[in-house]
């Protein structure tokens, strides 16, 4: 899989729905009711960030739920990368780029969003054919205005950007041209995962999906 076709992957995966949901697992037997109810709520692509222990356990458990679409989120090795594969991801998003990391992606065959900030970070991974992105720590480095500007040079770049994205916020990036979906955590807090309040995260998950692009 090319860098051109990971792009093209994740292009796909992006216009899903406008909001892609940045979860971390503490507690393996929240994995399967919170992708159903993610899912429910019409959010199908979920990122599950590698930061907890039982993160590799979750992306398998959600993977086998009906209609979602699982990825990995702070993938930042090669041997990441790999185990993500392994455990049934069909995509990676990583805050960054390296070479070591690029190439695990492309022997994976993962449709991959590779991190940038900077214009000359997102020069970089175009030159190599990645034209999806993701910006991030995005509200930290500027917001949607930034996400704006960068978008006079490059406009052929799209990008997801995640970090800081709240549900009055989201409508800014959306509407830009260059966006095609937003990362954000708050379709899953920890509080109502703890709570098994399923039910509540599919309504939150019902107004994410419902946002315009």
């Amino acid at each position: 899989m090319t860098p051109n076709q990971q792009s093209d992957a994740a292009l796909a995966l992006c216009r899903m729905a406008p909001v892609i949901p940045v979860i971390v697992v503490d507690d393996l037997s929240h994995a399967r009711p919170l992708a159903e109810a993610l899912v429910a709520g019409g959010l199908p692509v979920l990122e599950v960030t590698l930061r907890t222990d039982c993160a590799l356990d979750a992306i398998a458990a959600m993977a086998e739920v009906p209609g979602a679409v699982v990825g990995a989120g702070t993938v930042l090795t090669a041997a990441q990368m790999k185990a993500v594969k392994d455990a049934g991801a069909r995509f990676a998003v990583s805050p960054g780029a390296t070479a070591a990391l690029l190439d695990a992606a492309r022997v994976e065959e993962l449709a991959l969003l590779p991190g940038a900030q900077t214009c000359s970070e997102v020069m970089a991974l175009l030159e190599q054919g990645y034209h999806v992105q993701k910006f991030f720590p995005a509200e930290s480095i500027g917001g949607a205005g930034a996400l704006k500007s960068i978008g006079g040079p490059l406009p052929q770049v799209t990008f997801c950007p995640t970090g800081g994205i709240t549900p009055e916020l989201a409508p800014g990036y959306l509407a830009l041209p260059n966006v095609a979906c937003v990362g954000g955590s708050w379709v899953a807090p920890k509080a109502l995962m703890q709570a098994g309040d399923w039910a509540q995260i599919t309504d939150l998950a019902r107004g994410a999906a419902g946002l315009a692009r």
